[in-house]
C-alpha cells in the first residue's frame, strides 16, 4: 500500500455547534488519542466564550493542543497551522497516541491533509495600500464580490469579513494572475504526509443544526461573551483578526448605542447559521470524507471507521 508507513491521523470536520469536540474527545478516550485544535479563533488566549472554545470540563482529561497559543493582537495563517500541527502529530506518534484533528476551519484541515507546502510570495506593499484603502471606501461584501469573480472556489469558503484573506487572495491574483485555488493545487506533493481518515458531522436537517446553533448563541451570552466582546471593541485596533470573527463584531452596535442586546443576538444567530453553511459547502467538496449524523449516534459508526483504519496498526483498548 502507498500510505504504509505514514502516520494516521482522524479528522473531525464540520459546521460549528455540531459536536466535534463531544466526537473528538470520545474518540480520544477510546483509541489513546489527543485532540489538535484546528479552529482560526480558539488559538487566541482570553477568547473562550466567543469562540466555543472547548472548557476543562468538556475535555474530559483529553489533551487538547492549539488552544490558547497567542495573544490577540497577533497573527495566525494556515501555513503557520499546518506547520505547528505538523510539529504535535510528530511528537503524539512517537508517543504512541493517535492524533486527532477536530475543527471546522477547512481551510486549515484540508491543507494539513493534503500536505500543501506554503510558499513566501513577495508583494508590492503599494498594491496591498490599495486593496486596503477599497476595502475601508467600498465595504467587506464588494471585496468578496470581485474575489467571487475571479475564484469563486476559494471565495465560497471564506466569510466576507475575513478581510485578510479576501484581500491576501486578490493581492496575489492582481500580482501574479494566479488565482489561491491554483495556488494550492499546484502546491501539493506527489503524496499526501499522512493516512488520514476525514470524519464529517452534519444534522439530519438544516433546521436542526440551526436550533443548535440559536441555543449555543444564548447560552455564550448567559456564560458572559458581552465581556469577552467588550474586550475586543476596546481594542479593534490591535485586535484585527478577532474584531472581524463571528461572535465579537456583531456586539459592536451594542457598545455603540445603536442597536439593542436583542438585536445584536439576533445578528450573532443569523450571521453563524450563514457561517455554517459555508463551511458545510467546503467540507462537502473534500475528497474522502465520512458522514456521519450527529443527531443520530454518531460515535458508534465513528468508532468502526477508526478501527477499520488503524488495523492492523492499533486495536481499541
Amino acid at each position: 500500500m502507498a500510505d504504509k508507513g505514514k502516520p494516521a491521523i482522524v479528522a473531525v470536520c464540520g459546521p460549528t455547534a455540531v459536536g466535534k469536540t463531544s466526537l473528538a474527545v470520545e474518540l480520544a478516550r477510546r483509541f489513546d488519542g489527543e485532540v489538535i485544535s484546528a479552529d482560526s479563533m480558539q488559538i487566541y488566549r482570553g477568547l473562550d466564550i466567543g469562540t466555543a472554545k472547548a472548557t476543562a470540563e468538556e475535555q474530559q482529561g483529553i489533551p487538547h493542543h492549539l488552544l490558547d497559543i497567542l495573544d490577540p493582537q497577533q497573527r495566525f495563517s494556515a501555513a503557520d497551522f499546518v506547520a505547528r500541527a505538523a510539529d504535535c502529530i510528530r511528537d503524539l506518534c512517537a508517543r504512541g497516541k493517535l492524533p486527532i484533528i477536530a475543527g471546522g476551519t477547512g481551510l486549515y484541515i484540508e491543507s494539513l491533509v493534503k500536505g500543501v507546502r506554503f510558499t513566501e510570495e513577495t508583494f508590492d506593499p503599494q498594491v496591498r495600500r490599495e486593496l486596503e484603502r477599497q476595502a475601508e471606501e467600498l465595504g467587506a461584501e464588494e471585496m468578496h464580490r470581485r474575489l467571487a469573480a475571479i475564484d469563486p472556489e476559494y471565495a465560497a469558503g471564506l466569510h466576507p469579513n475575513n478581510r485578510g484573506r479576501v484581500l491576501r487572495a486578490l493581492e496575489l491574483h492582481r500580482q501574479t494572475g494566479r488565482t489561491m485555488t491554483w495556488q494550492r493545487e499546484h502546491s501539493l506533493p506527489s503524496s499526501p504526509p499522512y493516512r488520514a481518515l476525514l470524519l464529517g458531522l452534519d444534522c439530519s436537517s438544516r433546521e436542526f443544526l440551526y436550533s443548535r446553533i440559536d441555543r449555543r448563541v444564548c447560552q455564550m451570552v448567559e456564560d458572559g461573551v458581552l465581556a469577552e466582546a467588550k474586550l475586543v471593541y476596546d481594542n479593534r485596533g490591535s485586535y484585527q483578526t478577532a474584531a472581524q470573527a463571528i461572535g465579537y463584531k456583531e456586539f459592536f452596535p451594542y457598545f455603540e448605542h445603536t442597536a439593542s442586546l436583542e438585536e445584536c443576538v439576533a445578528q450573532l444567530q443569523q450571521a453563524t447559521r450563514r457561517y455554517a453553511k459555508r463551511q458545510l459547502t467546503w467540507f462537502r467538496r473534500m475528497e474522502g470524507m465520512h458522514w456521519l449524523t450527529a443527531d443520530g449516534n454518531p460515535l458508534e459508526p465513528a468508532c468502526e471507521l477508526v478501527r477499520a483504519h488503524l488495523a492492523p496498526e492499533q486495536e481499541e483498548p
